[in-house]
Parts: structure tokens; sequence; C-alpha cells
């Protein structure tokens, strides 16, 4: 499609809701009266400026209704204190959640957004006693608010870190213990599952997901039917912005994000793994 096309009309999302949600999730609206399969995840599940993210190609592949609860910059609480996408979830066939990063929740440290968790509220008072020269009402966003922390000692982050790792591997067992067991994991980034020191990383806060690491996802793997990891090729992330849609102004955005030729990858890679638990539960 011409530049000046995508410039005239972004994709539109179709956004719409489910049962009691207060969150708009992309559509078009699925119907549940039928077996499906639900994905739950951030920005890359949800699809942005992707025509056809990997939840729509494994729909199309597998032949069966897929539910998108993809949400823009999402973490953990965004779903687990959504009592109708826990109950959609739990009623599905199967659940793909994508493994979302530490930064986006809220914890003994700091609170966010119970919706968009990519958006900083407060830090708790414990926070604040640990950083006593920083001052928090500069911050809106969780990853700037972390960046300055790391900045200004990297010694006390330390302690930021232990934290919100703790809070992320008690939540995901909270959100699995509510949508029960079949569930695939999905790890979605081209970043290696590792455990590798974080700082050691080259985009180090950049990093997706956040703060986690081989070690975390192995703890929850009894409760979970597969971990599926899905790292894009050279030549998918090569492929960049390529049957990309964005306005002109979101160029720089759509740069970092994983491109078409990355969900194409991720949903032949995710397609053997449900085959194979669908095949086994009949």
């Amino acid at each position: 499609m011409k530049q000046e096309v995508i410039e005239a009309e972004e994709l539109g999302y179709a956004p719409c809701r489910y049962g009691n949600s207060k969150v708009l999730f992309r559509g078009p609206r699925r119907r549940l009266d039928q077996p499906y399969m639900a994905f739950i995840g951030s920005t890359e599940t949800y699809g942005k400026f992707i025509e056809k993210p990997f939840p729509m190609l494994v729909e199309k592949a597998m032949r069966q209704t897929c539910v998108n609860f993809g949400c823009v910059n999402g973490g953990i609480d965004a779903f687990v204190n959504d009592s109708s996408v826990m109950e959609i979830c739990r009623k599905s066939e199967l659940t793909v959640i994508q493994v979302m990063g530490a930064n986006n929740l809220s914890n003994r440290f700091y609170s966010v957004h119970p919706r968009r968790n990519d958006r900083f509220l407060r830090a708790s008072t414990v926070l604040q006693a640990i950083y006593n020269d920083v001052d928090f009402s500069q911050f809106a966003f969780t990853r700037h608010m972390l960046g300055s922390l790391h900045e200004k000692s990297p010694e006390r982050f330390e302690i930021v870190v232990k934290e919100l790792r703790e809070a992320w591997s008690a939540r995901m067992k909270n959100m699995l213990g509510q949508t029960g067991d079949r569930v695939v994991l999905l790890w979605f980034s081209d970043e290696r599952l590792s455990d590798q020191d974080w700082t050691t990383r080259p985009s180090q806060l950049q990093t997706d997901p956040l703060f986690i690491t081989a070690s975390m996802v192995d703890e929850l793997r009894p409760l979970v039917l597969d971990v599926v990891v899905a790292n894009p090729s050279a030549a998918a992330l090569a492929a960049g912005t390529e049957g990309m849609f964005y306005p002109s102004s979101q160029a720089a955005m759509a740069t970092e994000m994983l491109g078409v030729r990355c969900h194409q990858e991720a949903s032949a890679t995710l397609i053997e793994s449900i085959r194979a638990q669908l095949y086994r539960a009949s």
C-alpha cells in the first residue's frame, strides 16, 4: 500500500468489550457461544500497526475462533483483576498468555493504572524512603521512572528489581490459578529467554519483557501445558516495518515494534504447540 493511503487510513482495530470488562480490546468482537481460544498479552498480542497479528493468523490456520485480549503496553494487572476476561479464559479450549514485563504492575514500591499499566501513579512510602533524593511527581510512565532511579543509584535499584520480579511471579501464579491449566505461555521477543543479567544486555531498560529471566519462566512450567519461545529470525527483523500501517507521526514508534514477518513466524511456531496440546486433549 502506498504511503499516502496509510497516512489517510490507519488501522481501525474495531475496538470492542467483553462481558463487564472496562478494557477496549481489538475486534471485531468474537462470538463466545462456540469453541474458542483466548489470547492475553501486551502490544504484540494486540498487534498495533499490524493488520493480521499472530492471534488472527492462528485463527485462520486453525479454523477456530481466537479472542484477542491484547492490550497496548499492558501488564499482568490489566488482566488478573478483570473477572470477565478471567472467566472467558477459564472457559476457553486453550489460552495463550504472552510473557509480559515486570515493570508494568503494581507492587510494594509503586502503583500503576489498573488498565493502562505503563502509567505510573504513585510511589509508596517505602520507595520514597529508599530514594529520598528523587521527586516522583515528575514521572508519568513506569519506564521513565525506572530509568531515572537506575541512573540515580544502580545499587539501590537492585532492590527495586528484586521486588518487581517477586511481584511478577506471584501475580502470574494468581492469574494461572484463575485461567486454569490449559495455558500456553508465549515468549515473543527479539531478546533471548535466558538468565543473562539485564544490565549486560545492549538494550538494558528498553528490553522487553523487562526483568524476566528463564528461571522465572521455569517456575511456571508445572502450571501450564507448554512454553513457546518465538524469537524472530534475522530476516524477519531486517524486514522492519514492511507491511505495517501507521501514520508518519508514529514512524519512530513503529520501528521499535516487531513487524509483520515476526508475527508470521511467531504464529507458525505457536500453531505447532497448539495443535499438539489440542491433539492430546482429544
